[in-house]
Formats: C-alpha cells, sequence, structure tokens
C-alpha cells in the first residue's frame, strides 16, 4: 500500500502546505485536498504543486455540480502540467445541502452527470479530435433549440502532460459504487471500516468490476483515518478527536432521509446509533451528538493505539482491498509516523 494524507485546509492551509513538504521527505506518496464550501481546491493544489517534488497531489473531492465537465478536464490538465505529471482528479457529486445551498445548482442525475463528466474529461485529454457529448446530461456542442445555435466542436489548446488523468470518485450510494467500480481509476470512500466492506460494499464492487474494461487495471482504492501510536489513555483519547468529525457527516451533512454517511453508519449495523446522533445534530446538540458516536465506529475508522494493534489495523485495511492508506497522522512527530507506517505497509 502507498500512503496519503487528506490536507488539512480549514484553518491554515499554508502551515498544512509546510507539513506536506517535510513529510514527503519522510515518503508520503499522495496528498488529498478537500474542497467543501472554503478555500477552492486548485487553488491549493496548484501552491502544492510549486512547493513539493514527489507527493502526488490529487483533489478530494472536487464537486461536479459547481464546473462544467471541460472545465474540470481543463483544471485537471492544468494541476497536471504545473506538477509534471503528478494530479489524481478526484470528483464527487458532493450532496444537496452544499449543492443547492451554496452553488445553487440543482441537485439532479447525479450518477448521469458523473459518468458524463468522467467520459467528456477522458476526450478533452486524449485530444484525439474535436470535443462532441451527446448525452442525457450534457450535450456538446449545444443544441441550437438551448442556446444561440453557434457553439461548435473544439480541442483543448494545449497538449496534456497524459492523455490518461487517474480519475478517483467518492461514492456511498450502492449504484454509484457500482459505477465507480466499472469506470473510474479509483475509489474515495469515507468512514471506511474495512472489516464490514465486503458485506456492505462487496457485492457492488463486483458488479462493477465485472463491466470495467481491463486497460484501466485494477481499481484503486484510498482510505484510512486517524495514525497515532501510544499506549494508555491519553492516545485513546486521540481517538475521540474525531468524534465531531463523525457526527457532523452522519448527523448534519443532509436532511432527514438524505443523508449518505447517515445511511452508511445504518448499513454498517449501527442503525439505533445513526438516527440518535442525527436527531441530536439536527436540533442543535452537536456534543451531545459527537458523544452518541460509538465507541467500535471510533476505532474502526482509525488506526489508533499501540503498536502491535496500529500494525493490526493496517493489515484490516490492506485485506479490505485498500492499496492507498489515507491517514492523518498525530504526535509529536508526524514524519516519523509516516515512515513507519510506511514501513508496515510495504
Amino acid at each position: 500500500m502507498r500512503i496519503s494524507m487528506p490536507l488539512q485546509y480549514a484553518g491554515e492551509p499554508k502551515d498544512a502546505v509546510e507539513q506536506v513538504v517535510e513529510l514527503e521527505k519522510a515518503g508520503l506518496d499522495t496528498v488529498w485536498v478537500a474542497e467543501a464550501y472554503g478555500y477552492d481546491s486548485p487553488t491549493l493544489m496548484g501552491y502544492l504543486a510549486a512547493r513539493t517534488e514527489r507527493v502526488t497531489i490529487g483533489s478530494a473531492i472536487l464537486p461536479m455540480y459547481s464546473r462544467t465537465p471541460a472545465l474540470i478536464a481543463m483544471t485537471a490538465a492544468g494541476l497536471d502540467y504545473l506538477s509534471d505529471g503528478r494530479a489524481i482528479l478526484g470528483l464527487g457529486a458532493s450532496g444537496p445541502q452544499v449543492i443547492e445551498g451554496f452553488h445553487g445548482i440543482p441537485y439532479t442525475k447525479p450518477l448521469g452527470r458523473t459518468r458524463e463528466t468522467i467520459e467528456i474529461c477522458r476526450k478533452v485529454w486524449a485530444r484525439e479530435e474535436h470535443l462532441t457529448h451527446d448525452g442525457k446530461v450534457f450535450q456538446l456542442p449545444l443544441p441550437a433549440e438551448r442556446g444561440t445555435g453557434l457553439g461548435k466542436p473544439l480541442k483543448i489548446i494545449n497538449h496534456p502532460v497524459r492523455p490518461a488523468i487517474p480519475i478517483f470518485v467518492a461514492s456511498l450510494g450502492e449504484k454509484n459504487v457500482e459505477m465507480t467500480a466499472e469506470i473510474a481509476d479509483g475509489w474515495l470512500p469515507h468512514l471506511f471500516i474495512p472489516e464490514k466492506a465486503e458485506s456492505v460494499w462487496g457485492s457492488f464492487l463486483a458488479k462493477g468490476k465485472a463491466k470495467r474494461d481491463p486497460e484501466l487495471g485494477a481499481l484503486e482504492i484510498s482510505a484510512g483515518g486517524l495514525l497515532a501510536v501510544g499506549e494508555g489513555e491519553d492516545t485513546k483519547k486521540l481517538a475521540d478527536f474525531t468524534r465531531p468529525m463523525i457526527a457532523l457527516y452522519v448527523g448534519g451533512m443532509g436532511a432527514k432521509g438524505k443523508n449518505f454517511y447517515n445511511t452508511v453508519a445504518q448499513r454498517y449495523g449501527y442503525e439505533e446509533a445513526a438516527e440518535k446522533i442525527q436527531d441530536l445534530y439536527l436540533a442543535g446538540k452537536k456534543e451531545e451528538a459527537a458523544a452518541a458516536v460509538p465507541d467500535e465506529f471510533v476505532e474502526l475508522t482509525n488506526l489508533v493505539g499501540p503498536e502491535s494493534y496500529v500494525r493490526e489495523r493496517v493489515e484490516a485495511f490492506r485485506a479490505a482491498g485498500v492499496t492507498q492508506l489515507n491517514v492523518t497522522p498525530v504526535g509529536e512527530n508526524p514524519a516519523k509516523l509516516i515512515e513507519k507506517v510506511k514501513e508496515w505497509a510495504s
């Protein structure tokens, strides 16, 4: 397994980038840059490209509704150029709460939009012919009855560094996971529990892989959690730092019946807890919602404890098919943690 980490961008992104520069020297393979409703991902990725030499730089995730497919392709190609071929395009549909609330775009046809966005991106990068697309979501050029009738097929002006940039998809729904396994280079699951992965995701991954083009190669999976090594209660308390994040996603990322993360928690077997967390969170009781996150959920989504135990967690993620262990190192020496986990994962 390769080692990746999410960029902690919510506070001071420049400081987070400096940490990546140091962790790159310790063996970090990939850094993922999120985009929610704060700073945009590509700007930070461009800065990372200038400040690093070897680490792969991925968006995790770039919400598709906020950009046209052609712009997404142009952005990825530009980042790949700036980084000398080190870019990964991580895509996701996000959810109605952000897309309609922050961007003002109707949250419609997420599956079709994802599939067609990937198709269009690959056409742009291949640069084999002028860009055309006749889909259910996108039509290029735009038909005359929907515009001026003056649009014409074009090619991207620049020649992309690579004709195919790796595309990872953040998916949680059953059909979306199946589609990811069919057409994407990689999968970015969130709140991943390796011991429950086969029972929850196995059949949908298998259906998608059965339709997968062999030229894509094997599906990559990037998943993990908080990484901390140590003994005693102080170390265990580190894992508790993830409780508010879990509560945010399970409880607050969507309305009742429209929260994908809550559905995942239920499918993992935490139906009662998922409902309680959501009720508390939506009632404004965020601390109580965090406290309601089951200890087992916290433990299984992270890699925290004595060294022997953390090594067992690494193997659990490997056994679940994870090819890129995505960790957030916490402690006095994050670089040393990256060195250790890279050794264990090799």
